[in-house]
């Protein structure tokens, strides 16, 4: 179980990137006081963490109305978690991506739910991994509750990391904050293969 979880925990840090996301924070937050710089954080994590347990509960409902496997859809995740982490390691570095999004967006609350919330913090790797790893065909609600409590930690950490992005900011800078992300986007890579690999597996009872 511990096993599991140590598995899980980075696995969800890869996807979430909480490093990554102090730069979009701290574009997100210029110029504002240290009370609605909390503020922001807490109402992205919230959002986040919303949007992350509901897919962590109705993602796979979703797909049984569907009638979508989920070794189909593992393979499928798989392959976007890759791409996904792709642009990761070569393209432009998620920091970088988002805080050009957040000069888009005009007031600072609107830029907690988007880009910080939505896609910095619960990017779409991250909603697609919830449901593959709460799976309730592979996984008993003990462990599904535990998987949901770890991303929790991750997203209390997160939420660290933000209300400390100041300090973090001056030691790690812009250029650290993109090494981290694309250390995170091959840790993904190889997590995504390994879920392309077992949804063939289960998918063709090999």
């Amino acid at each position: 179980m511990w096993e599991d979880t140590l598995k899980d925990f980075i696995y969800l840090w890869a996807v979430i990137d909480p490093i990554g996301s102090i730069p979009v924070f701290m574009a997100v937050t210029a110029g504002c006081s240290r009370s609605v710089q909390r503020q922001i954080a807490f109402r992205a994590i919230m959002t986040a963490g919303i949007v992350l347990i509901l897919f962590a509960i109705g993602g796979q409902l979703i797909l049984e109305l569907l009638e979508i496997p989920l070794p189909a859809f593992q393979i499928a995740g798989g392959l976007v978690l890759f791409l996904f982490a792709l642009t990761m390691i070569f393209g432009e570095s998620k920091p970088e991506a988002e805080i050009e999004e957040s000069h888009k967006v005009e007031t600072h609350q609107s830029k907690a739910v988007y880009p910080l919330a939505i896609p910095s913090i619960a990017s779409p790797g991250a909603m697609m991994a919830i449901v593959l790893i709460t799976d309730n065909h592979r996984f008993e609600m003990q462990q599904q509750m535990f998987t949901t409590l770890t991303m929790l930690s991750v997203l209390a950490i997160t939420l660290i990391l933000l209300l400390l992005a100041g300090s973090i900011q001056k030691v790690i800078g812009d250029s650290g904050a993109s090494v981290l992300s694309r250390i995170g986007g091959l840790i993904l890579a190889s997590v995504a293969v390994d879920s392309v690999l077992s949804g063939i597996k289960i998918y063709f009872d090999l």
